[in-house]
């Protein structure tokens, strides 16, 4: 069975013979990526962006790797809707030259047969598989789960009359909770792997070792044929996946899922905790925690950027010369702040749910994905809600720092206070 490298680049199988780049001499106004900006105000930057260059931005990241960063809620529409020309394998890629292989974002775009790579019929056989798995995770049992796990947490917390909610209840809930739907065992030192693999820390030895979960979970579902969880449903489904493709597709799932569940979680809680107008529903109210998630997929998307799509052939997008085997960036935030779409909360616009926090199109995240996401984070809220009625920031708002990174944004911890309560 062939292990995957995250580290090193793939195999050239698509991208035409290109020199190397010196620079980006094809596209004179590209600009360096500002990181500072970006973790400090990115709607600013994404403003700047899109007043200085338009819709469709060449930008460099660091250490000048060229990609477009599109910022347009319609280009971004244009480019997630035609994988034949914005396709989704990265070896089409003609700047692997370029890229170190422990450049930071090299667990997003190296090359792995997993479902998130693949194109056409394969794409569909693979998505199908996938798809099927996660619809079979019933409801009203996630629901109960969920609150059995937010219970036990806040059981551990309740009597102290403090706790930091990133720590100790957001970052926990969502692997606990995809443990059970996945059937994995419950160890808290997945939570470590997770956070070491998404802040580039210790990545291909926090690699090897869910790659080696996988791979004994899938050796489970296979001697155990009539479980049911994700994993079995892979193994058995009439799409015949083989091993390595089947443990490729847990693995990315699983990481797709942990950290963007977490971060929803906690950027609704800071919003709720935040603004005047969520201080009813912590006071016990339940309607608007739906409304709270819905406007940070809008405003503090989990995800804000995703490498991405390759061109496949040369074309003409947003009045840019795109070249065959270029990157490109999909700008899922500023595609949100995109002022000719992004709508006015203040005004009463919690209903509209066209945002781009889960991309679009058929390599966006399937709507199965998306509901057990949106389903977690509504139940661990809600529960807390319940529990801890009177629960406040313990600092000001304007303390509390965010986790920023180009392709994930959350809060680093929400310190909190509340009359201590029994554990349950």
């Amino acid at each position: 069975m062939t292990t995957p490298d995250p580290t090193s680049p793939p195999e050239d199988l698509f991208a035409p013979d290109a020199p190397p780049l010196e620079g980006w001499p094809e596209q004179p106004d590209a600009v360096r990526l500002d990181m500072d900006l970006l973790r400090a105000d990115p709607d600013e930057l994404y403003r700047k962006l899109r007043r200085e260059h338009g819709a469709v931005v060449p930008v460099l990241l660091e250490p000048d790797i060229p990609v477009w960063m599109v910022l347009g809620y319609r280009e971004l529409l244009r480019v997630t809707t035609d994988p034949k020309v914005f396709a989704r394998d990265s070896r089409r890629w003609h700047a692997w030259d370029r890229v170190p292989p422990d450049w930071e974002l090299m667990t997003f775009v190296a090359y792995r047969p997993t479902m998130l790579f693949s194109e056409g019929a394969d794409h569909e056989r693979r998505s199908e598989a996938v798809i099927d798995s996660m619809e079979t995770v019933d409801p009203s049992e996630l629901r109960a789960e969920c609150e059995r796990v937010a219970d036990r947490l806040i059981d551990v917390f309740a009597g102290s009359g403090r706790a930091d909610l990133m720590a100790e209840y957001a970052s926990q809930i969502p692997l606990r909770v995809l443990n059970r739907m996945y059937g994995l065992d419950d160890d808290p030192a997945l939570t470590q792997e997770m956070v070491d693999l998404v802040s580039g820390k210790a990545v291909p030895a926090a690699f090897d070792r869910l790659t080696n979960r996988m791979v004994g979970l899938l050796e489970h579902a296979r001697a155990n044929p009539d479980a049911n969880n994700i994993a079995s449903v892979l193994a058995f489904h009439p799409a015949g996946l083989n091993d390595e493709e089947i443990i490729n597709d847990l693995l990315g799932n699983v990481y797709a899922a942990h950290q963007p569940t977490t971060d929803l979680i906690g950027n609704a809680l800071r919003l709720m905790l935040t603004d005047e107008r969520f201080a009813v529903t912590m006071s016990g109210g339940r309607r608007s925690v739906g409304q709270a998630l819905n406007e940070v997929l809008w405003e503090s998307t989990p995800v804000p950027n995703w490498v991405g799509r390759w061109a496949s052939e040369d074309t003409m997008f947003s009045g840019r010369h795109i070249r065959k085997g270029d990157c490109l960036m999909l700008g899922l935030a500023a595609a949100n702040a995109d002022p000719d779409v992004r709508p006015d909360f203040r005004a009463g616009a919690s209903g509209n749910q066209a945002h781009m926090a889960f991309s679009h199109g058929p390599h966006g995240c399937p709507q199965a994905a998306r509901e057990l996401a949106e389903n977690i984070a509504m139940a661990a809220i809600e529960v807390l809600i319940d529990r801890l009625p009177d629960v406040s920031l313990s600092i000001t708002p304007e303390e509390l720092q965010w986790r920023s990174a180009l392709m994930i944004r959350g809060v680093s911890s929400i310190p909190v206070e509340f009359t201590p309560a029994f554990a349950r």
